[in-house]
């Protein structure tokens, strides 16, 4: 097992699992993480502050492709995270990224990326892949784009899931 085949990967739990989880499969050697939110509590009596997951039934495991059945047979784990039909891989910086950022505020709020009308995103699969566009229209988990590389303004429905919302909010005019 070479460190530089580890990956990080997303194991699905059971609802309100996610630190026992963390637990069994620390107490099994691997590396985990379970991103911990820092939030206050208000009962009747008393005000405290309380770590809850930041990511509801979600924890992650660096581990090697061999190591990732022993991990289905652990009390609490539902499955892994797909995409595309593999287990999800999440880069090492993203993992830094939210280790970084919990450190640094309280409170944090996780939300979904919602796409909207007019919004620039780039196609990230398919035969439109890297291809800039303008949603037009959202539709459920599909999405129409105007793309407009060529001179023409042509129109697309793509899956939500194969589009990434660019940084810049700039709208691609189609007149």
């Amino acid at each position: 097992m070479t460190e530089n085949k580890k990956k990080w990967y997303v194991v699905y739990t059971r609802p309100r699992w996610e630190k026992k989880v963390y637990g069994l499969l620390f107490k099994k050697g691997l590396e985990v993480y379970c991103p911990l939110n820092r939030m206050r509590k208000k009962w009747s009596d008393r005000v405290k502050w309380v770590e809850e997951p930041l990511f509801k039934s979600y924890v992650f495991i660096r581990a090697v492709e061999d190591e990732l059945p022993m991990v289905r047979l652990i009390s609490g784990v539902l499955n892994f995270v797909y995409w595309l039909g593999k287990p999800a891989i999440v880069k090492d910086r993203d993992i830094e990224l939210i280790r970084k950022f919990l450190n640094d505020y309280n409170e944090v709020e996780v939300e979904p990326i919602e796409l909207q009308k007019d919004a620039r995103v780039t196609i990230r699969r398919g035969v439109l892949m890297n291809r800039q566009a303008k949603v037009v229209k959202v539709m459920n988990k599909r999405v129409r784009v105007v793309i407009e590389s060529i001179g023409y303004a042509l129109v697309a429905v793509v899956e939500t899931m194969n589009v990434r919302v660019n940084e810049k909010a700039d709208v691609i005019n189609t007149k």
